[in-house]
C-alpha cells in the first residue's frame, strides 16, 4: 500500500478572509502534511507488514517514530475538515444537544476548549470527543503526535496547536490563532462524527 492524504476539502487560499492566509495553509499541508506521508512511505518501502496495514491500523499496533507519522497524517487529515470557509458560529441539531447535555452550554464547552487550546503546554492537539464508556462529550488535551483512537475515544473536532499551524500568520500568538479556529469550524463535519 502506497499512504496518501486526500486534497484540502476547499481551496489553498479558502480561509484567508477568514484569518489563515494561503501561504500558512501551503506551508502546513505541502510540507508538515505532506512530509508524514513521504517519510511514512518510505519506511513501508523496506517493511512489507507496514506497507499492508492502513493508517489506523498502524496507529493501533505500532509505537514511535512509526506510530508518530500515521498518527499524524491522521490528525492533519481530520484537522482540515474542521474548518471550513462558511464556519463558525455555533452547532445546531444534535451536535448542540450534546454539547449542552455535557457543558451545560455552548460558551461552556467553548471556554474548556478553548482553554485546553491555548493552555496546551508544548506541540499537540485540542480535541472534542465522544468517550465511549459513558456516551459524554469531553474536551482532551494530545500531545506531540497522539491521538484519540488509542484511548478508545471518538474524534468529533480538533484545533492543531502545534506552531507550524499558526506560526506564519500568528507567530507565536497561540490565543489569536485559537479565535480565528472558531471562525473556520465546521460543525456539520462535527456533527457527522458523533
Amino acid at each position: 500500500m502506497t499512504f496518501s492524504i486526500p486534497p484540502l476539502p476547499w481551496s489553498y487560499d479558502a480561509l484567508a478572509a477568514k484569518g489563515l492566509s494561503k501561504e500558512q495553509v501551503t506551508y502546513h499541508y505541502d510540507k508538515h502534511h505532506t512530509g508524514y506521508v513521504v517519510k511514512l512511505n518510505a519506511a513501508a518501502e523496506t517493511n512489507a507488514e507496514l506497507a499492508k496495514k492502513t493508517v489506523e491500523e498502524i496507529i493501533a499496533t505500532e509505537k514511535g517514530p512509526i506510530f508518530n507519522l500515521a498518527a499524524q497524517i491522521y490528525n492533519h487529515t481530520f484537522y482540515w475538515n474542521c474548518l471550513t470557509p462558511n464556519g463558525g458560529g455555533e452547532p445546531k441539531g444534535k451536535l448542540l444537544e450534546e454539547i449542552n447535555g455535557s457543558f451545560g452550554s455552548f460558551d461552556k464547552f467553548k471556554e474548556v476548549f478553548t482553554a485546553a487550546s491555548v493552555g496546551h503546554f508544548g506541540s499537540g492537539w485540542a480535541w472534542l470527543v465522544k468517550d465511549t464508556a459513558d456516551n459524554k462529550l469531553k474536551v482532551v488535551q494530545t500531545h506531540d503526535a497522539a491521538t484519540p483512537l488509542t484511548d478508545k475515544l471518538k474524534p468529533i473536532l480538533t484545533c492543531d496547536v502545534w506552531e507550524h499551524a499558526y506560526y506564519v500568520d500568528y507567530r507565536n500568538d497561540r490565543a489569536a490563532y485559537v479565535k480565528t479556529f472558531w471562525n473556520l469550524v465546521n460543525w456539520e463535519f462535527a456533527e457527522k462524527n458523533l
